[in-house]
């Protein structure tokens, strides 16, 4: 496993987007389980979770509390892995999905994620979407306060634009060392957001990275796999994964991307974690970043 650089710290090239063990069509527990130990044992240090990855109405956390019995049933050491998780969103009970920036929401939320997640800090805390509703600066000042405070150890923000990018770092400094937003093969329109976050030193974290190559976890049942691509005849030439090759282009765009892939299987996260042990040439990098992306919407 390859690394690179969050904050003062460092994480796998690979992480692990957690959402799909507990979200519609869920595993099991013990595959859910199985799929997390999986990661570690492959070399993922990175657990990306928020207390909105629920299915059902009264489950706020189902995936925090996963990820967390998943770490305290692994044999092995877990003390370098960092799990970030997010605030400032919910859902309805009906597949819909809510938004909530208000300080007081966050604060109280982020110490409840805490007590579900163990120890004495959340290791990355991020905000989960801007809300209309709420001036983005008080939504971000309530992650300095819980910086400051010592809830958490780093501050994260996600589907943002360049413009809340920039107000965020100017009230968070050092404190915020992560942007995610969505960017995959299919989905480019934040490649603006994505430079920004180079330039500034901010970990860039691709959510749905495989949009294009597989059906991300949160489209619907209208959304189709794309076959015959780039991607797909390079990883044919190479013998491995589709999906392999998608997160290794992601990991050439900079050295700032780290992507999470979301994954329900031991399997697809083994598959994944071995994208950075691929190097892919120039002609194969440029053939693949002059790949026809679709408009998001």
């Amino acid at each position: 496993m390859k690394y690179r650089r969050l904050g003062s710290t460092k994480v796998s090239a690979i992480g692990l987007g957690a959402m799909p063990l507990s979200i519609e069509h869920r595993p099991d527990e013990d595959r859910a389980v199985a799929t997390v130990h999986a990661a570690l044992d492959a070399g993922i240090t990175l657990i990306d979770t928020a207390d909105s990855y629920y299915w059902h109405a009264g489950e706020r956390g189902h995936n925090e509390l996963l990820v967390a019995r998943a770490l305290s049933r692994y044999g092995g050491d877990t003390s370098h892995v960092l799990v970030a998780t997010k605030g400032g969103r919910g859902r309805s009970g009906d597949g819909g999905w809510t938004v909530n920036g208000a300080p007081a929401h966050l604060k109280a939320a982020a110490e409840a994620s805490l007590a579900r997640l163990g120890g004495e800090v959340i290791g990355l805390y991020q905000l989960h979407k801007p809300d209309p509703d709420v001036p983005w600066a008080e939504s971000v000042g309530a992650l300095r306060e819980l910086f400051e405070a010592g809830t958490i150890r780093f501050a994260g923000i996600s589907n943002v634009t360049t413009d809340q990018i920039h107000e965020a770092h100017a009230i968070l400094g050092d404190a915020l060392v992560s942007v995610q937003n969505q960017y995959s093969p299919a989905v480019r329109d934040a490649e603006p957001t994505l430079e920004l976050s180079t330039r500034l030193g901010l970990a860039f974290l691709p959510w749905s990275p495989l949009g294009g190559i597989s059906r991300s976890a949160l489209d619907g049942p209208s959304g189709s796999t794309s076959a015959g691509t780039p991607f797909h005849r390079i990883a044919a030439e190479r013998g491995v994964s589709v999906q392999r090759v998608a997160l290794a282009w992601l990991l050439s765009r900079s050295p700032a991307v780290i992507p999470i892939p979301g994954s329900g299987r031991p399997a697809s996260i083994q598959d994944s974690a071995g994208a950075t042990e691929i190097e892919l040439k120039p002609a194969e990098l440029a053939e693949l970043s002059s790949a026809g992306a679709r408009p998001r919407g």
